[in-house]
């Protein structure tokens, strides 16, 4: 039964229906695991033959139970706006999300335009397919004289936000570095400069200020863990 399942999950994959397919590696390891348990490695070895065991195999496929996906983004790379990188997870049934981030700031410092580039973000969730009502954004304050900008302008989309029937609860933390954002439908997306991974523009009217695909990117790691036990934060 496990063989079978996992079967239907890789032509389930090579016809991108990648939700399904998902659904259906979990079901099939989750079944080949009972095997282990009831006869030891070696019958689990046999189960595992055929024309998926590869696939199985790959070490960045399946982490500790969880899916497993690593996007590189190289250095002035093009091609990976917020749409391309997140749209295939945001499915219909997704209504919250958790956004960790230490550096949603002002836009004013030298490098960054992290609170545009959360504006930007929030946008992409209101246009869907998805139907997020509440967004929560844990940040750090900004240093000195940029806190008080930086409340203002998460407060005015906070505002805008509102308008749409989105609830955006932000929070503080001096604490926090982790960067990662979570779905409620058991996404999890973590990239290595957090939403931050643009680089600034050459100018206001330069290729790439207005559309995200053709800005060049900083060098970082995107990685996509998929997990029924997904903690909130």
């Amino acid at each position: 039964a496990g063989a079978e399942t996992v079967k239907r999950a890789v032509e389930l994959d090579l016809a991108s229906r990648f939700q399904e397919s998902l659904v259906c590696y979990q079901e099939g390891i989750d079944l080949l695991l009972q095997v282990v348990k009831g006869t030891g490695r070696a019958a689990a070895g046999r189960a595992g033959e055929g024309q998926f065991g590869s696939r199985l195999l790959q070490p960045d496929f399946f982490s500790d139970g969880k899916y497993h996906k690593q996007i590189r983004i190289e250095d002035n790379a093009t091609g990976f706006s917020y749409e391309k990188v997140f749209q295939e997870y945001l499915t219909e049934i997704l209504s919250e999300v958790w956004v960790e981030d230490p550096y949603i700031r002002n836009v004013h410092q030298a490098s960054r335009y992290s609170l545009y580039n959360f504006l930007r973000f929030c946008e992409m969730l209101v246009k869907g397919p998805c139907k997020v009502k509440t967004i929560h954004l844990l940040t750090s304050y900004d240093e000195g004289s940029g806190r008080t900008q930086q409340i203002s302008g998460l407060e005015e989309i906070q505002q805008s936000l509102r308008n749409y029937g989105v609830t955006l609860n932000i929070a503080f933390s001096s604490s926090i570095h982790d960067r990662e954002i979570r779905f409620n439908n058991g996404w999890m997306i973590k990239i290595g400069r957090g939403l931050d991974y643009f680089k600034k523009p050459l100018g206001r009217f330069s290729i790439g200020y207005c559309d995200f695909d053709l800005r060049p990117c900083h060098e970082t790691t995107v990685d996509v863990f998929h997990t029924k036990h997904t903690k909130k934060m």
